[in-house]
This record gives C-alpha cells, structure tokens and sequence, in this order.
C-alpha cells in the first residue's frame, strides 16, 4: 500500500513535502483538501483535531508537519537523494537550515498573508511591519549566508532546500527580494529550476488568483 498525502498545491508546506517526494520518485497517492473531495478534510480532522496539513497516512500511522514527514520518508521509503545527511554534523545544519526557513522566512510571510484574509478592523499593522523587518534581516543574513554554496547546506540538495523552496518563492510575492540581495535572488533561481520544485509550482498555477496580495505576473 502506497502512503497517502493529505494536501493542497498551493499550500507552501505541502510543497515542501512534495519537492521531497518527487526528488526521489517516491510513489504515494494524494487526498486533495478542497471542495473537490470534502472528505479527504473530515478524514484529516478525524485523525489530526490541529486541523492543519500536509499530513501523510501510512496504513494507519499517521506522520504530522512538514520535515518530520521528510524525515519518515527517509527512513521508511528511501529514494536516491538523501535529504539528511548520515553524517551528525552535516545533518544538524541541514535541520538548523530547515528551521531557518521555516521560523524566518515562512512563518512571518504567512503572517502578512493571513493579515490581508482578516475583516479590515481586525488587522494588525503592527504585526505586519515587524513580519516585513524579520524578512529584511533574514535576507540579509541569508544573502551572506548564500554568497559561496549552491544549496542552502552547503553540500547536495536536501531537507533545507525543500523548505527554502515555497518559503522564498511567496515571501518574494509577499515582501520582494531586493536585487541588492543578488545572492538570495540567484538561489531562488536555482531552487525554481530544479525539477522536484518545478513539479510542485506547476501544480499550483490554477490557484494563482486565490492568493489573498496578487500573484505577480512571473515564476
């Protein structure tokens, strides 16, 4: 029995899962969360009351979040690519990377995009300025970071790089990267091109006019 990934295209998480996936040809079906199969979205409440997604099924073990996903894919179904390193130092910073991207780069872009889809008296500007100030200091920090590697670790293409993935591709949509940040830019690059992320944005175009800001005419 093939695992099965609960998820929508559009979701920058389930993306990150799915570059995995598709990076090691794993095969796995998937249960689309929107008003196509409404009762793929009453099974994952069933199992997962959080509510939230990508979560994969694997007969009846339920795996939650996003790299923990990526991990367990490692270790129950390996593909070519390993996307933790078997070495414990290399590993620490690919995780370390992983946590970058998703604490400094996703998280405060979902913040401004969340703050835009609020009744208008219910907005936080506040919380939207100091979303747009962790963005500009983690370009920043990640532009040095970028100056000298090709993938966000250092070595081959890997956990980090599947998170790095969504997460610069909106926060761009979201709080432009700077050309000034040449670095970043030609990374994310990169990370369009390869042929795992690719996969995954192309999926996604049909819900381009549902993001909340506008969805820029590129990428």
């Amino acid at each position: 029995m093939r695992p099965i990934l609960y998820s929508h295209p559009f979701s920058s998480y389930c993306q990150k899962v799915l570059t995995a996936l598709y990076e090691n040809g794993t095969e796995f079906d998937t249960r689309m969360l929107g008003p196509e199969d409404p009762s793929a979205y009453e099974e994952l409440c069933s199992v997962w009351p959080v509510k939230r997604f990508p979560m994969l099924m694997d007969g009846d073990k339920p795996v939650f979040e996003a790299t923990i996903i990526i991990e367990y894919l490692q270790v129950h179904y390996p593909g070519p690519v390993r996307l933790v390193p078997d070495a414990p130092d290399a590993a620490l910073e690919v995780r370390m990377l992983d946590r970058f991207f998703d604490n400094y780069i996703s998280t405060p872009q979902q913040k401004v995009v969340f703050n835009a889809l609020r009744p208008e008296d219910r907005r936080d500007p506040y919380g939207v300025q100091e979303a747009r100030d962790m963005l500009d200091a983690a370009y920043g920090w990640l532009d040095r970071h970028m100056a000298d590697r090709e993938w966000a670790a250092g070595g081959g293409f890997s956990l980090a790089d599947c998170a790095a993935a969504p997460a610069l591709f909106y926060a761009d949509w979201t709080h432009g990267i700077g050309a000034h940040f040449g670095n970043l830019r030609a990374y994310r690059n990169r990370l369009l091109a390869r042929p795992s992320f690719a996969r995954a944005v192309d999926e996604a175009r049909p819900y381009r006019p549902f993001f909340p800001l506008g969805a820029p005419d590129r990428d």
